[in-house]
């Protein structure tokens, strides 16, 4: 099943599909090691949603939702 990061519950993991967005925040996001075939652990959310804190290649990093609904995985699947 296919979701977008955004959309994740705390605990749920995925292995990234897509990357979208504009060139500047896609450009970003690849910086960061948010690749294609990534995995992704969602560790936390701010009290209000936004921030959410995620585990990807062995380190942890906070992305705003705006940036999260960028990135598509496959969830339910190792």
């Amino acid at each position: 099943m296919q979701k977008k990061l955004s959309e994740f519950i705390i605990g749920e993991e995925g292995i990234v599909i897509k990357v979208e967005g504009e060139k500047h925040i896609r450009r970003r996001l690849f910086d960061m090691g948010i690749t294609p075939g990534a995995n992704i652990f969602l560790r936390k959310k701010a009290p209000m949603g936004d921030p959410i804190e995620i585990n990807v290649r062995n380190y942890e990093l906070t992305l705003r939702l705006v940036e999260a609904d960028n990135i598509t995985l496959e969830v339910g699947k190792k």
